[in-house]
């Protein structure tokens, strides 16, 4: 079990508190799915209930955390980097409890997420794994620990369709409590009992934290019935004060004259009149009264995502995006896949899938590659690896006005401010950025160059379950072609008009 009380956590360059007063209780069976928009403070929670010293470079806390000293497992969202450089057994090797466990247990759970238990003890740097196994293995490891309470943040990214539908089955199944970030819907209507809603409201400047014992679909629907019951008494009560204080001030008007009016001569009468003032005075005081008891509107966040040009990005139907013959994919001394052939022409929005490993990724950063350089289109790419094309020490404003040009800047923030950043954040260094937030900086980046064909290597993997409708929205309506590589259930549903299954055999077409 776990109990936090009153747990605040500020950011230590700019003051920014990200969570207020948050208390809440986990024991087993809780499945608490901690839920908000990009750069809330969810993956600062999970790693200060883990281990307060991974956030006090950038952040102070105060509050009582008291978990009885039980053993945690924490899967971060990304691996560090100097993890990235050891090699699959090294890094195994590292990991609690790995060495002692039993070798029948660690064949049996790799098998449950379709690894090759020899992965283990490759000699492979972690860097060359996929995504997807490398999530794989780090779950895998998690469980050999066997942890009284698992601290998960983006379990699901990067996992192939029936990882993350074994990840369902397991999170339903699990005795220990669960405390997890995921941007999936599917998995948090599935799975989450418990829902842990971290907002901030007013732009930005007021944390709010909401704790509901409700599985995710009863929370969002019983929200937004308050939500629209509380927008209703607002709207009534406001209406029915605005006439009340019109008649006030058709009071208080008449009043006003007759005291501008009145004759010297009439004492008797300038008494009257000022009883009536202090009596439309008191009137007044209390209609003021009125209006600070109301109810208010409701206040919630809003995603935004700032819109591709329709001019710009669109591209006339008969343009040849791509023709790829490729004899063989290759990773290293690896054959991948063979033959594999694929013709884009015009705005195609297409989703390509596969388990992890096949080499999907690879795939894309080889069209990447080729479509990048081309003056006839204007195309961008998205890597897995945010960091891949993200400066992490320069800041947002940098990287998206290179120049340094007044009128870039000011563009650029106005931008970003579209975007939720606050003007300080907008100042902090990428590294520190949340993975939702340095998605939405790429995205901005693809607008203000004007792309025309996307290369998306899963896009919708850390924006909110608040942001991802928008996300998918703004790519169902793009005007140009979209190369996606994505697990993602909605996004291929809703964005993709063709899904395509990387096998060793080559591309082939698939229906949902």
């Amino acid at each position: 079990m776990i109990q936090v009380k009153h747990l605040t956590i500020t950011h230590k360059k700019d003051l920014t508190v990200l969570v207020d007063d948050l208390s809440f209780v986990l024991g087993p069976g809780d499945r608490a799915a901690l839920i908000g928009e990009e750069g809330n403070g969810k993956s600062t929670v999970l790693k200060l209930l883990y281990d307060p010293a991974l956030v006090e470079g950038y952040a102070d806390w105060t509050g009582e955390v008291i978990d009885h000293g039980c053993r945690k497992g924490y899967l971060a969202q990304e691996l560090p980097p100097e993890a990235l450089e050891l090699s699959v057994l090294d890094y195994c090797q590292s990991a609690l409890g790995f060495e002692d466990a039993d070798p029948r247990e660690i064949s049996r759970t790799a098998r449950q997420l379709g690894l090759d238990e020899g992965l283990f003890y490759d000699w492979r740097p972690m860097s060359t794994l996929s995504g997807g196994e490398r999530v794989k293995l780090r779950l895998c490891l998690l469980l050999l620990a066997q942890p009284d309470l698992l601290l998960l943040d983006e379990p699901s990214n990067d996992l192939d369709v029936e990882t993350v539908e074994w990840l369902e089955d397991f999170l339903l199944s699990c005795p220990v409590p669960v405390l997890y970030v995921s941007h999936d819907q599917l998995l948090l209507t599935r799975t989450a009992n418990v829902v842990i809603h971290l907002e901030r409201l007013r732009r930005r400047t007021t944390a709010r934290c909401t704790v509901s014992n409700l599985d995710y679909a009863s929370y969002t629907a019983q929200r937004q019935a308050a939500f629209a019951q509380q927008e209703q008494i607002s709207r009534k009560e406001h209406a029915q004060y605005q006439a009340k204080l019109e008649t006030y001030r058709k009071i208080r008007d008449k009043v006003d004259h007759q005291q501008a009016t009145i004759s010297r001569q009439d004492p008797h009468g300038g008494r009257l009149l000022k009883k009536k003032m202090h009596a439309v005075q008191s009137l007044g005081r209390r209609f003021q009264r009125e209006a600070e008891q109301m109810t208010p509107m409701p206040e919630w966040e809003e995603a935004i995502l700032a819109a591709f040009d329709p001019v710009k990005a669109a591209l006339p139907a008969g343009k040849t995006v791509l023709r790829l013959d490729l004899p063989q994919l290759t990773a290293g001394d690896r054959v991948l896949a063979r033959n594999l052939h694929l013709w884009v022409t015009g705005p195609e929005k297409i989703g390509i899938i596969g388990p992890n490993g096949v080499g999907k990724s690879t795939l894309l950063k080889l069209l990447a590659d080729q479509l990048l350089p081309r003056d006839d289109i204007r195309a961008a790419y998205m890597a897995q690896n945010y960091f891949d094309q993200l400066p992490r020490g320069q800041t947002p404003v940098e990287i998206l006005a290179p120049s340094g040009r007044k009128e870039d800047i000011t563009r650029a923030r106005t931008l970003l401010g579209a975007m939720k950043y606050q003007a300080e954040e907008m100042d902090h260094p990428a590294a520190s950025l949340s993975g939702g937030q340095c998605a939405k900086l790429l995205f901005l980046a693809m607008v203000l160059r004007g792309s025309n064909v996307l290369l998306l290597d899963e896009p919708t993997r850390n924006f909110s379950p608040l942001s991802a409708p928008v996300i998918r929205q703004v790519l169902a309506e793009f005007p140009g072609a979209i190369l996606s590589v994505s697990h993602d259930r909605q996004y291929l549903s809703q964005v993709c008009q063709r899904v395509l299954k990387l096998t060793p055999n080559g591309l082939e077409e698939v229906n949902l």
